[in-house]
């Protein structure tokens, strides 16, 4: 049974790559990237591993960084809809947000004042019971539609895409706000620092010499919309939600099944969604993230479901951004379906002989309207996302 197209009128996002989408895109395809040691917290660490912030962005103080980080990218992609309060006050409005750190109910010092058996005080608990993403995002704008937060380590942002397109398909809703949002910390910092795949170097996604991922923050977010409400303001989408798919492997706690079977799952049902040709693929907007075992099956995967299709990983000009690279991923992924090439993905030099094949090596032009952006997550969770210009017009 195949579903429906549903509308993407509106996007926005915030990265260590710009402040908003066209900022960002610009500086992909400039191919600059600038990773530094973090600056918004300290680590004792003794090596000052590289992570991609969001510099100059300073969050309110009521709010946890990575609500503000996705109310900065829901402000730019309802401006960029055309979607002002009056008329949104009109209809039934959805928020769906992925997130790993952002729905983290702990405070590093709140903990150390309770351990320290002081009386710490309230007011850091209640700024992170004010700051549950999405109902950040409802409440500043009077939505009243679906409320959803997903946790699904860095799926989660692929998964609330295709969770609130589900959500205009049965009509829940009017139109949806779906992305994700994740800010940097010192616990994710060392966290994954523990796990021994970082990189002390700038990351190298799909190269012979990868030895891990940067970390990185962000928020991005889409308007998903409605036909009906569509034809009633005569607004032209920017893209089309084709199919989504999602599939768990349980094979480990981090690494992924070495045959990509989940990913193969995830690919296969995203594309019976809307019927769509594998072959009408035009690239893939891949998860990358440089280490070691994802690159190995993501690549191998890609090459023997959709064999000679370009891809690449943005992640050389974000980091891993956790819970929002699946969102931010999509925003890519559509804008640039919409100027007709992929940035280079940077980072990669050496060929790697154990996978099955290389990324773009520069800015490549490509002919076709539909993308792939897919999400390889802890757990073994794999989500997919197909994204097509001309879905539904």
């Amino acid at each position: 049974m195949t579903s429906r197209p549903v509308a993407i009128t509106g996007m926005g996002c915030i990265c260590a790559a710009g402040n908003n989408l066209d900022d960002s895109m610009a500086s992909m395809f400039r191919g600059t990237r600038d990773p530094a040691p973090p600056l918004n917290f300290f680590s004792n660490h003794p090596i000052r591993y590289p992570v991609f912030e969001a510099r100059d962005f300073v969050e309110p103080p009521d709010l946890l960084r990575t609500s503000a980080l996705g109310l900065h990218a829901a402000k730019e992609a309802l401006a960029d809809a055309g979607l002002d309060q009056d008329f949104l006050n009109t209809l039934r409005v959805g928020v769906c947000v992925g997130t790993t750190v952002g729905c983290a109910i702990s405070n590093e010092t709140f903990c150390r004042e309770y351990r320290s058996l002081s009386a710490p005080g309230m007011a850091p608990l209640e700024r992170i019971l004010r700051s549950n993403p999405a109902a950040v995002i409802a409440r500043e704008f009077g939505f009243s539609g679906p409320c959803q937060t997903i946790v699904n380590a860095c799926s989660s942002g692929t998964d609330a895409v295709g969770l609130a397109a589900s959500w205009i398909r049965t009509g829940a809703c009017d139109i949806a706000l779906a992305g994700g949002a994740d800010e940097l910390g010192r616990i994710t910092y060392i966290g994954f620092i523990a796990l021994l795949i970082a990189d002390e170097s700038h990351c190298k996604p799909f190269d012979a010499n990868r030895k891990g991922l940067n970390l990185g923050e962000a928020g991005a977010m889409l308007v998903l919309e409605s036909e009906q409400v569509r034809k009633l303001r005569k607004k032209k989408a920017r893209s089309f939600v084709l199919g989504y798919g999602s599939a768990c492997d349980a094979y480990h706690l981090t690494a992924p099944r070495p045959d990509g079977a989940g990913l193969k799952s995830a690919i296969a049902e995203a594309l019976a969604c809307n019927n769509t040709d594998p072959a009408s693929i035009a690239f893939v907007n891949a998860h990358g993230t440089g280490t070691p075992e994802n690159d190995r099956v993501e690549t191998r995967v890609l090459a023997e479901v959709l064999p000679g299709v370009p891809f690449l990983s943005t992640k050389g000009y974000t980091g891993h951004t956790l819970g929002a690279a699946g969102a931010i991923e999509a925003v890519f992924t559509v804008a640039c379906l919409e100027r007709g090439a992929i940035p280079a993905n940077i980072g990669f030099a050496t060929p790697d002989p154990e996978l099955g094949g290389t990324p773009v090596t520069e800015n490549t032009s490509f002919r076709g309207t539909v993308a792939l952006s897919e999400s390889l997550a802890f757990g073994g969770n794999n989500s997919v996302l197909i994204f097509g210009t001309a879905g539904g017009e």
